[in-house]
């Protein structure tokens, strides 16, 4: 018991020196990491055009859709549904952390839009885990985004 407690008092400080990291970056360089509405898929058929025309990135927790777009940035929407995550505050929680994942990483990542969709294993992880997790899928979409 005493073990677990240790080792999720360092994930914790390791998840903080992160944050204030990103927050030290984001204030020293002159790259603006905000979500707006430009970032947002938001029509139904900017959604359908992703769901018709796309390639899949994905684990056993994450499913992104990629698709092409000619909006000059990249812009993310979420497909969670009710059914592989019953409680809408678990929804609301993960919708939070891709978003601000996404937010901070956006400037890495190619002008496409970005559908993610999740599966219920997600709600056994960790935030630490979630965060490692998406940093690989940007990378990984970021690599297959070169390539078509």
């Amino acid at each position: 018991m005493v073990d677990e407690w240790s080792s999720r008092q360092e994930e914790l400080k390791e998840e903080r020196a992160l944050l204030h990291k990103l927050a030290y970056w984001s204030m020293q360089s002159k790259t603006r990491y905000t979500f707006s509405r430009a970032a947002r898929i938001v029509s139904a058929s900017d959604y359908r055009q992703v769901f018709n025309n796309n390639v899949r990135v994905g684990d056993d927790c994450f499913t992104l859709l990629i698709a092409k777009t000619e909006s000059p940035r990249p812009r993310l929407g979420f497909a969670i549904a009710k059914k592989q995550i019953k409680r809408a505050v678990d929804r609301n929680r993960i919708k939070r952390l891709i978003r601000e994942s996404f937010r901070l990483q956006q400037k890495d990542l190619p002008n496409h839009d970005l559908v993610v969709m999740v599966r219920s294993k997600i709600l056994n992880l960790e935030h630490l885990q979630i965060r490692k997790r998406l940093q690989k899928h940007w990378r990984t979409v970021a690599t297959k985004c070169e390539k078509f």
